[in-house]
């Protein structure tokens, strides 16, 4: 055998122990009498002795080992004399009396340690030294636990895991479909699916009623950290179930995780409509691991003679608390940080509540101290405040002022690592309006189901009754991510064709996109809905992490390429020919064909 142990499994009650262990050459240390070496595997790291006058030999073929050779090693086990206590091995070391060289390796590109020298692209091109290092292999062996914990308790709440295809037909709903060329269907395609929804409601119609899937899934769009091509969801579905059987269950399963992945015990789970967020936070998916909220200071702003008010459709601020000791220096470097790009902001007002309770502000000039004691109500700020204050177009302000109470929150300190603040989101708007397109999409996505309440008003043609029509719709929300999100479903054939006209489809559209849907909810369609979490993103919001990719074995890069295997890439001309794929185009330039 090539080991008795692993290298992190060795403690003081096998000292004395003859044992073998097998795997790769973290670090040499030549102190000459005695050479160590630190020996990892994916379980640990155990230091290794050799000494030139126990075994002079030995010794000299351990200083001629260079970074990850693989090796095979036989000693005994000892008590170290300077133990290291921040290593589950440190107590122990091994005297070597006999070595094998399995596998010589190049010098790394970078260091396999816990922080590493190399970057992103580097790593990425050598993800197979970077899963190597203990975070990396942490970060997987955390994944592997979460699927192994969802699995458990959906099991046990009698779902069903039913594989569905990855070639099905193409959508023009949602992001951009990846396309997949059929050989032996010539010019047609399949598309790699963005989710298994309609599936899934199939298969409530078809009489499981309690489905769920770990699936990979595939959107042609652009990239961020907390993005990727494909991507993997926890997704599920349930038949003869309210809103509350779905948000009851599912929060039962985030707690379940936490308390079995990382010991905790999660608080409550409040919840809070679309439009509260909004209107509170600036967003539909707030932070709430503090407060912060906004207060609408429009009433008390305008026809004070400052332009920027009276000509603002809103006016909204946050108190920073006991922050009005904030520098003239630092309130500049705020402005200076709303104005940028991303932001879009004009400028910032502020109002510095003072310990001696006088207000200074920077629109002095226009308003009086009783008048800026009246916004300091409103914000409920008190002495050692500091209000924060935006104005302009009404969705506009609110995104901006939601992205600087977030700075605010990071800058402050406030956003505290393992602290975990769940929250619902619910009843988002069935419709958005495109000015682009001049058209409505499905907020989440067709199938979803309006209120009850406002299904009578889908019959009508006014553009801002439709614009308020709310979906039975919600998004499960941990301090600041969306990490899962779904709806009750529509189960009625004509519901489904009227939400599809408002959208625009036509009938024959309609039939060719979701015909088979359409025909099931004709045999006995039960009311049914669902949920899917992005299971990547959780496993990075759970870990306090920002980027899925370290939670990904083998990760696309901001373009969309693997830098490993160096994909995507051409194919042979025969393959193209196979595909009944064009391997050149003609175009004709004046009278020239090129």
């Amino acid at each position: 055998m090539y080991r008795t142990h692993t290298c992190g499994e060795l403690r003081m009650t096998d000292v004395d122990k003859t044992v073998k262990l097998s795997g790769w050459v973290q670090t040499t240390r030549d102190f000459g009498a005695m050479t160590f070496l630190d020996l990892r595997d994916r379980y640990g790291i155990t230091q290794l002795v050799f000494s030139m006058e126990e075994n002079a030999e030995l010794c000299e073929q351990a200083r001629k080992l260079g970074r990850e050779y693989v090796i095979e090693i036989e000693g005994k086990v000892r008590e170290r004399s300077n133990k290291n206590l921040n290593r589950d091995t440190g107590e122990i070391e091994i005297v070597a009396q006999s070595m094998k060289v399995l596998n010589a390796s190049k010098v790394p590109p970078f260091t396999i340690e816990d922080e590493t020298d190399g970057g992103d692209d580097l790593r990425m091109k050598y993800r197979y030294l970077d899963l190597r290092r203990s975070p990396v292999q942490n970060n997987l062996i955390f994944r592997s636990k979460l699927a192994l914990e969802v699995r458990k308790f959906l099991s046990n709440q009698n779902f069903i895991e039913v594989e569905t295809p990855f070639l099905i037909k193409s959508t023009p709903e949602g992001a951009r479909d990846f396309v997949v060329p059929s050989r032996m269907n010539p010019g047609q395609f399949y598309a790699l699916p963005q989710s298994p929804q309609t599936f899934k409601q199939i298969l409530m119609v078809a009489g499981f009623d309690r489905y769920f899937q770990i699936v990979k899934c595939f959107r042609d769009e652009d990239l961020r950290a907390d993005r990727q091509p494909e991507f993997t969801q926890i997704d599920c579905e349930m038949a003869f179930v309210t809103r509350e059987d779905i948000l009851n269950t599912f929060e039962a399963l985030t707690r379940h995780l936490f308390l079995h992945t990382l010991g905790l015990e999660l608080g409550d789970f409040p919840r809070m409509s679309y439009d509260d967020a909004l209107r509170l936070y600036g967003s539909d998916k707030p932070d709430l691991r503090f407060g912060m909220p906004f207060a609408d200071l429009t009433d008390l702003t305008k026809g004070r003679g400052f332009v920027v008010f009276d000509s603002a459709e809103t006016v909204i601020g946050i108190n920073a608390k006991g922050q009005a000791d904030y520098t003239r220096k630092q309130v500049d470097e705020l402005t200076e940080w709303v104005k940028r790009p991303q932001i879009g902001a004009k400028g910032l007002i502020y109002v510095r509540y003072n310990a001696d309770g006088t207000l200074k502000s920077s629109v002095d000039k226009f308003f009086t101290e009783d008048q800026l004691r009246d916004w300091a109500q409103h914000l409920e700020a008190e002495p050692g405040d500091l209000m924060l204050i935006m104005a302009g177009e009404e969705e506009k302000t609110r995104k901006q002022l939601g992205e600087l109470r977030l700075e605010m929150g990071r800058r402050l300190g406030l956003m505290k690592p393992g602290d975990f603040k769940p929250l619902w989101v619910l009843d988002f708007p069935l419709l958005e309006w495109d000015e682009d397109t001049e058209r409505f999409y499905a907020m989440h996505h067709p199938f979803t189901s309006p209120k009850p309440d406002d299904v009578v008003k889908m019959a009508s043609d006014d553009r801002n009754v439709l614009k308020g029509l709310r979906a039975d719709a919600y998004d499960l929300v941990l301090n600041g991510v969306e990490i899962g999100g779904g709806s009750i479903r529509i189960y009625d054939r004509d519901l489904q064709m009227k939400n599809f006209s408002l959208l625009g489809f036509s009938t024959e559209e309609a039939e060719a996109q979701f015909g088979f849907l359409l025909g099931a909810f004709e045999f006995g369609a039960p009311p049914h809905g669902g949920i899917a979490f992005g299971f990547d993103r959780l496993c990075s919001v759970m870990n306090g992490q920002n980027s899925i990719r370290d939670f990904i074995a083998f990760p696309k890069n901001n373009q969309g390429r693997d830098m490993m295997i160096d994909a995507p890439s051409g194919i042979a001309d025969v393959q193209l020919k196979e595909l009944s794929l064009a391997t050149t185009v003609k175009v004709t330039k004046g009278t020239e064909e090129i």
